[in-house]
């Protein structure tokens, strides 16, 4: 007999299962536990989230953190919170025992977590050790401290403890005795990733407490309380985004965004820095992540992504958090007002008064700066140079020597006579005007043009490089904006012969139901059966372009956002190419006036300080990155 494969064995089992009679019964508390921490408890930064959240909601002024192996040998978070009683520990660790719903308003969560599942849920798949003392209360008496200690479910020791008000939670074995759950966990270095992930969003959404995060003994976060906003989230994302970031604040009713948004230019080739927050709580959201996809969607590069942190507030009432037990998803009553807001918010705060690119010179640039070394003794001077040794293969420059340390150049330059120095050759132009002095300008004074592509500038702090190219490409995109922007309906052009998309029943059905807010932007549709749609008209400025492709388009950004906002953003980018078909090529002469002209359209401009593309459209040399070139600092 040929042996029995475990497939052929399982598929035997589940026919010997359907063949018997099924009783229905009560599932135990501990399977049952085991059961919703699947859901609570995906990984240790999931049971650290709910306790670092439950300190929070304790009024916490001061978390403590400590991991071992990534928190998959140890989780331990301590709080001078509101602490708890004996029996309110007891209370905590059973299912759906929560002090943080006074009433059944669940659609009025004020806190972070309200389920009442995340101790006991953790408390089943792990040892987990509470300890807890209550704060004085009116009468002067001070709580006693407390320890329970539950082992996968089972109580195995309680009894008093030591410890100042507060609470203690220690987590220890995760998942000791599933194997089949702690087999799929990741290694111990993308588990500790994920935790630390975890308390730098928490700890940027509440700049007024305190956190410190240990791991295997060594300090790796601390933040003190009291911190503004924007300081604490440059501290907890990057230094440098404090000189490379604009401020976000509006406001439409009860619904408030502020944050913190980095100019286009400062941006990263992944979305991991991009920290969205609702009424103080970590989302992450689709509908969200979209709209700042869609505020930076003429600034950025396809491959590239903002930095960012953005907190919105919203009345309890309009916005849903019981989506799903990790509560990182939520859903908006209006979720359009809210994309909008985004969009909205971004934009204004990277244009108004903001004319920036990213500060910091790149480092490679900066390297590439060569000075020809000093000798120590002047060679005659008109005995001709010793011919180089070949280049090194790898060097960029590939020197034959190695370049001695900068220093004051010699005298022996300066007696040359003016008949021995060799004249000057470039471009010059009589100046019809006293040269304006750099001072009144942010960008500075036309100096010249290199390469017949940069415009060299002197301003009073420092070197201005400008790309003509790049600069006059976000100069016509501005100017096209503009002119679309007046009121009523945006210029449209009607089709010879109207056109028919065949599409599913379903996207057809979200076309026609946007359809009122599409002509507004000038795309005429029409249903035309139960598959397909009819096109009158095209945006003007897609006149010429695929006209399927653009309602497949729409119907797919109406499928995954719901929001006909992205035909707009769909308009900007295509006023961005032509933007760049209109604006002065790199390799043609301008003169002083013309470079002086842009320069001063430049400084009037929105978002002038990146091209239509995300690269920067000018960078500055300070005076001292200048002197250190030339080894003076």
């Amino acid at each position: 007999m040929p042996p029995v494969s475990k497939k052929g064995t399982f598929v035997a089992r589940l026919a010997s299962m359907a063949s018997t009679t099924r009783v229905i019964r009560r599932l135990p508390d501990t399977l049952i536990n085991r059961i919703a921490a699947g859901e609570v408890v995906e990984r240790p930064a999931s049971a650290l989230k709910e306790l670092v959240e439950n300190a929070i909601d304790a009024g916490a002024t001061q978390i403590f953190v400590r991991l071992s192996e990534g928190g998959l040998g140890l989780i331990e978070v301590t709080d001078d919170g509101c602490g708890m009683h004996a029996e309110e520990i007891a209370l905590a660790l059973e299912r759906h025992a929560t002090s943080k719903l006074p009433d059944e308003a669940i659609e009025l969560v004020a806190t972070l977590g309200f389920r009442g599942e995340a101790l006991p849920s953790i408390a089943s798949v792990a040892r987990v050790t509470i300890e807890s003392r209550r704060r004085e209360d009116g009468s002067g008496a001070q709580g006693e401290a407390w320890k329970r200690v539950v082992d996968h479910g089972a109580l195995v020791a309680e009894g008093p403890a030591a410890l100042p008000p507060g609470t203690r939670v220690r987590v220890e074995d995760l998942f000791g005795k599933i194997p089949a759950r702690r087999k799929f966990l990741r290694s111990p270095r993308s588990e500790w990733a994920s935790s630390l992930d975890v308390v730098r969003r928490l700890a940027m959404a509440r700049p007024d407490i305190g956190f410190t995060l240990e791991h295997d003994g060594r300090r790796a976060l601390h933040v003190q309380p009291g911190d503004n906003l924007a300081a604490r989230v440059a501290q907890l994302v990057a230094r440098e985004l404090a000189d490379n970031a604009v401020a976000v604040d509006l406001a439409r009713g009860d619904y408030h965004l502020v944050g913190v948004a980095g100019l286009p230019t400062y941006n990263r080739g992944v979305a991991d820095h991009q920290y969205l927050f609702v009424n103080g709580r970590p989302v992450k959201d689709r509908l969200l992540m979209g709209a700042v996809r869609g505020a930076y969607a003429d600034m950025l590069a396809r491959d590239r992504h903002a930095v960012l942190a953005l907190f919105l507030n919203v009345p309890p009432e309009e916005v849903d958090v019981n989506v799903h037990p990790a509560k990182t998803e939520v859903r908006f009553r209006d979720s359009a007002l809210v994309r909008g807001m985004i969009v909205t918010g971004l934009r204004q705060a990277l244009s108004t008064g903001d004319r920036r690119a990213a500060q910091t010179p790149d480092a490679g640039a900066m390297r590439a700066w060569q000075a020809e070394p000093i000798v120590s003794s002047p060679a005659p001077l008109f005995t001709p140079p010793a011919a180089p040794e070949p280049a090194r293969q790898g060097s960029i420059f590939a020197p034959s020597y190695q370049p001695t340390r900068l220093s004051e150049a010699g005298q022996a330059w300066r007696g040359y006579e003016a008949s021995v120095m060799a004249p000057p050759v470039a471009r010059a132009e009589e100046a019809a005007a006293p040269v304006p002095e750099a001072v009144e300008h942010p960008l500075g004074v036309a100096r010249g043009q290199v390469a017949k592509t940069y415009i060299v500038a002197e301003a009073s702090d420092g070197l201005v490089i400008v790309d003509q190219h790049a600069a006059h490409e976000r100069l016509v995109l501005e100017r096209l904006r503009a002119a679309g922007a007046g009121d009523g309906a945006a210029p449209a052009q009607a089709l010879l012969l109207p056109e028919v998309v065949d599409l599913d029943e379903p996207a057809c059905d979200r076309l026609e139901e946007a359809a009122p807010r599409l002509a507004d932007f000038g795309l005429a549709l029409e249903r035309f059966g139960p598959a397909a749609m009819l096109v009158r008209s095209v945006p003007a400025a897609l006149a010429k372009g695929d006209v399927q492709a653009l309602v497949r388009d729409v119907a797919d950004d109406l499928a995954k956002h719901g929001d006909a906002l992205l035909l707009g953003e769909r308009l900007d980018l295509v006023l961005a190419t032509m933007a760049c078909h209109g604006s002065v090529r790199a390799g043609r002469v301008l003169s002083v006036p013309e470079m002086n002209a842009l320069l001063r359209e430049m400084e009037v401009t929105p978002r002038s300080g990146q091209c239509n593309h995300g690269r920067p459209t000018w960078v500055k040399l300070a005076h001292g990155d200048i002197e250190k070139l030339f080894g003076r600092k």
